[in-house]
Formats: structure tokens, C-alpha cells, sequence
């Protein structure tokens, strides 16, 4: 159930193509509706909300490929439903995030569902978001069909929502991040829109697979 808080090739291409239309998009933005400080000028942005938003891209693009599969795998015209509306919702607030990023001056990263590049010691390497699947996990998500599709979409999907709820919960508990009103807006419809759709995948979970 939800938590309380306080406050590959197929499916892969097509998401690459919609994911870098989002690039474009945002990356023609005005910065017109970016933070401003004394004088009309970008204010910058807090650390947390910038890593909060990059990450949430790269975990954004991850449920891309997920619920791309669907449309090929799924057994179940509900699951396939529901993959669409998770693809259309977090394709829009991509482009939205993107925009954000350059409105605060900020690098708009490319999404990868591999997670988010970072440099340890000279190296640059994929982090995963929290709840994201690992290259495995995403594998066997690709190779299964019908039922066990179903099932498995499900599981990690929810697993994948529970994450974004984590890195929510992580901007809000960090000082003077989370203020901006974009970021809370963005931060705020995440926790109660993917809160929303894990309750509603765990009563398809229970319905259809749980015991007599």
C-alpha cells in the first residue's frame, strides 16, 4: 500500500525517439519563466532541487522503456492502459523538467534510463535513481510475456514509483530545497500522482494474483 510521509531494442528506440524530441524541446526554451532575483536576474538554483530534477529525468526515462514494452508484451489490455498513461504523463513532464533546467542556467542532461552520470575518482559512471531497475531486472522484463508480463510490470513499477517517492521525500527533508515553486509543484504532483498509481497497481497485484 502507499506509504504515509510527513509532508530492450524495440521498446528502447521508441523511447530514445520520443526522449529526444523532449531534448529539443526543452532545449529552445526561454528562460523567461526561471527564478529571478534582484534586478530580473536567474536566481541560481539550490543544489538539491537541480539534482532532484536531473535524477528524476534519467528515473522518468527508465518508465519510458518500461511502459514501452508493454504495447508488445502485456497480457492484459488494463496493464496496457495503464503502461500508455504512465508513457504520455512522463513524456509531458520531462519536456517540463528539461525546461526548468534551463530556465535556472542548468545543463539539460540527456535522459538515460541507465541513470544519472557521475564522477568518483576521475571516472565517470551510471548511477540508478532509487527504485530503478538494474540491467538485469530490465532484461527479464523484456524477455517475459503475457501474465508473467503483467505480473512482473506490476511489481516493478511499483518498485520504481516507490523510488521517486524516496527522492521526494529526500528533496523535502534537505534545508532550503523544495521552494521554489516549480520544484514543490513538480515534487508535490510526483508523491501524490505515483502514490496514487501504486495503490492502484498493488489492487490489480492483489486481485489477479493473490491466493483463493
Amino acid at each position: 500500500m502507499r506509504r504515509s510521509t510527513p509532508w530492450l531494442a524495440g521498446a528502447f528506440a521508441f523511447s530514445v525517439s520520443v526522449l529526444a524530441g523532449c531534448a529539443a524541446a526543452g532545449a529552445g526554451v526561454s528562460t523567461a519563466a526561471g527564478p529571478r532575483g534582484p534586478g530580473g536576474t536567474v536566481a541560481e538554483a539550490h543544489p538539491a532541487d537541480v539534482h532532484f530534477i536531473t535524477g528524476m529525468i534519467h528515473h522518468h526515462a527508465q518508465a519510458l522503456v518500461m511502459s514501452s514494452l508493454a504495447a508488445t508484451n502485456a497480457g492484459s489490455g488494463a496493464i496496457r492502459t495503464l503502461a500508455e498513461r504512465i508513457h504520455v504523463g512522463q513524456t509531458d513532464e520531462i519536456r517540463l523538467m528539461q525546461q526548468w533546467l534551463g530556465d535556472v542556467g542548468e545543463p539539460i542532461s540527456e535522459p538515460s534510463p541507465a541513470g544519472m552520470r557521475m564522477e568518483m575518482g576521475g571516472v565517470e559512471h551510471e548511477m540508478l535513481m532509487p527504485g530503478m531497475l538494474t540491467p538485469e531486472q530490465l532484461a527479464q522484463l523484456e524477455r517475459t510475456r503475457g501474465d508473467e508480463f503483467d505480473r512482473l510490470f506490476l511489481e516493478y513499477m511499483i518498485q520504481h514509483h516507490e523510488g521517486a517517492l524516496d527522492m521526494v521525500d529526500t528533496l523535502f527533508a534537505t534545508d532550503g530545497a523544495g521552494v521554489d515553486d516549480f520544484i514543490y509543484k513538480t515534487a508535490s504532483d510526483t508523491f501524490a500522482d505515483q502514490g496514487s498509481e501504486i495503490d492502484r497497481m498493488q489492487r490489480m497485484l492483489d486481485a489477479r494474483y493473490s491466493g483463493p
